[in-house]
């Protein structure tokens, strides 16, 4: 599913950001960057389940858990089955089609083994999960009286370098508890995309909301959702959950990530739609 293909985990803590704008605008960054990273410290164990839908094609079902500091694990069902895990060591793949388990042993630099694991385990985390990465150029403004909060705030920046293409992103983040509320993209050309919160979980012990269901917007065109069936903010992960015993009948590898090769020697991010 295409919602399963898309946008950052790991390292989405919000960093140092730096406005054109007045005192004012500083002020507000910096209470945004405070507020975020509080917020992103009272999630250290979660789990998701869910549903994700593109167009008109079926459902495919997956889930999430992730425990402080950034281990991991993920499951998806279609278009192929499978399952990833990230202890802090080794990265785990298991493929049901192929009935292949494999270890991944790592030999790259800290930053590209950073995004690589930002691949691959970014696609199984919905929006307003994890702080969203802040640019130097993100601007933001307080904007009162929406319909799902009083007061919220837009954080505003231009991504960077050629992959960003000119694309404009707005985060729409509820004030101050920063509960997402909506993505907006823009490109060059015109083009907006949208990706709203619909119905959300809230826990008054950590004070604040995620989403329960979100769509993602073309334009004015719906293009599909994805739907938590399952939302636990404080869960019970002990390490073992993240390192998974070799399954009967499966073809075992070990491979090794080295940091020429880490984009063709890993396991593909989740594919499909």
């Amino acid at each position: 599913m295409r919602a399963l293909l898309l946008l950052p985990l790991v390292c989405l803590l919000a960093c140092r950001s730096s406005s054109s704008g007045g005192a004012n605008d500083a002020e507000l960054m910096a209470q945004v960057r405070e507020k975020l990273a509080a917020r992103d410290a009272k999630l250290q164990a979660y789990q998701l389940e869910g549903t994700q839908t593109e167009g008109d094609t079926a459902s495919a079902g997956f889930t999430f858990a992730y425990r402080a500091p950034q281990k991991m694990r993920g499951t998806v069902s279609a278009p192929q089955a499978r399952q990833v895990w990230w202890d802090g060591k080794h990265l785990y793949e298991q493929v049901e089609a192929t009935k292949q388990f494999t270890t991944f042993t790592s030999q790259v630099s800290a930053e590209k083994l950073s995004a690589f694991l930002t691949e691959i385990f970014t696609p199984f985390v919905p929006d307003g999960f994890r702080a969203p990465l802040l640019l130097r150029s993100t601007k933001a403004k307080r904007t009162p009286g929406l319909p799902q909060a009083k007061e919220a705030v837009e954080l505003t920046m231009a991504l960077e370098g050629e992959a960003g293409g000119g694309v404009e992103v707005t985060y729409v983040l509820r004030w101050p508890s920063l509960d997402f509320l909506a993505k907006k993209t823009r490109a060059p050309d015109g083009t907006r995309a949208e990706v709203r919160m619909e119905e959300e979980h809230c826990d008054a012990a950590l004070g604040l909301c995620v989403p329960r269901k979100l769509t993602r917007w073309l334009g004015d065109a719906k293009q599909g959702e994805t739907v938590l069936t399952k939302v636990d903010l404080k869960a019970s992960l002990p390490n073992d959950a993240f390192t998974p015993a070799t399954p009967d009948g499966y073809s075992v590898q070990t491979r090794t990530l080295v940091d020429s090769e880490a984009q063709e020697s890993g396991p593909k991010p989740p594919a499909g739609g």
